[in-house]
């Protein structure tokens, strides 16, 4: 199989770039799921999907069956995620080595979270402590990969300041990232601010929203206590009215998340990346409503 494009080069043809998000499921029925959803999805024509990498590195082997399945079967350019979290540098290497030797070009390039039950993140034995230093590890290693690193709109949960956050963004962009991708929010004023910020202090690279359709009030609320972002009254008021009704919650969350790309895309952003939690029926919906 051929090696995958650079998404670099995707950027380069000034068109919105479409993009989804896998998770690896636990056991083998979640598989067999992941895969009906790949088959659902692949009518979408994504412009690339990524594969995270679990809390701790917990999926780090199935984060390459999935990449590997998601490539050969479906023909999609993959970007798997890869962490700092329990690697030593010599692991680090071996598989950017076995993801370049597969084709893969593309990494999603992420410090990580600790693992379960751990509060403080702890680099492993010759490991690394921060995302910025895992760019560096793999552009040294194979300059022909193309880097995605993450930027957090509302800034990250455990940053001493947004300042201080947005630096470290910049300083991973100045060690060699390709580009950024949101964590997920709801107010796109909130994105549009980002922005301003990230380029006012040099950050020129494509920044792509991240968006999750709230298909759940509950969900909207796990979600947003892990990543920090905060929910409109707007849209926590149609969720509430929505009550229990799964396709009335389903109707809200589409028509919300529908509203933010279309508005995305008027003022300028290179395209945007759906959170979709393994499930192919939001994000059919959401591409048919934004070629209505």
């Amino acid at each position: 199989m051929d090696n995958d494009r650079p998404i670099s080069e995707l950027f380069a043809l000034n068109r919105p770039l479409r993009s989804l998000e896998f998770f690896p499921p636990k056991d083998d029925t979640g598989m067999q799921a992941l895969r009906d959803t790949a088959t659902a999805l692949k009518k979408l024509s994504p412009d690339f999907v990524s594969v995270t990498y679990g809390a701790g590195g917990s999926t780090r082997e199935r984060t390459t069956q999935i990449s590997t399945m998601l490539r050969g079967e479906f023909g999609l350019t993959v970007m798997p995620h890869l962490t700092c979290v329990g690697h030593s540098r010599a692991e680090l290497n071996d598989i950017a080595d076995r993801h370049h030797t597969a084709g893969i070009r593309n990494i999603m390039t992420l410090r990580g979270d600790p693992p379960k039950g751990v509060a403080e993140f702890k680099p492993a034995p010759d490991g690394l402590s921060y995302a910025n230093e895992l760019v560096s590890l793999l552009k040294a290693r194979h300059s022909d990969f193309c880097l995605g690193v993450a930027g957090y709109p509302e800034m990250h949960p455990q940053a001493s300041s947004f300042e201080a956050d947005l630096e470290n963004l910049k300083r991973k962009v100045d060690t060699g990232a390709d580009f950024i991708t949101t964590q997920l929010f709801f107010d796109n004023a909130v994105f549009h601010r980002f922005v301003d910020r990230c380029r006012k202090i040099g950050i020129t690279v494509p920044i792509v929203p991240g968006i999750m359709p709230p298909l759940s009030l509950n969900q909207v609320k796990r979600m947003t206590q892990l990543s920090g972002s905060t929910v409109p009254e707007k849209l926590t008021r149609r969720l509430e009215a929505a009550g229990e009704n799964a396709d009335t919650l389903e109707f809200v969350g589409i028509d919300w998340a529908l509203g933010q790309i279309r508005d995305l895309l008027a003022n300028g952003a290179p395209g945007y990346h759906l959170y979709i939690l393994n499930r192919a029926k939001a994000a059919l919906a959401l591409a048919a409503g934004l070629a209505a």
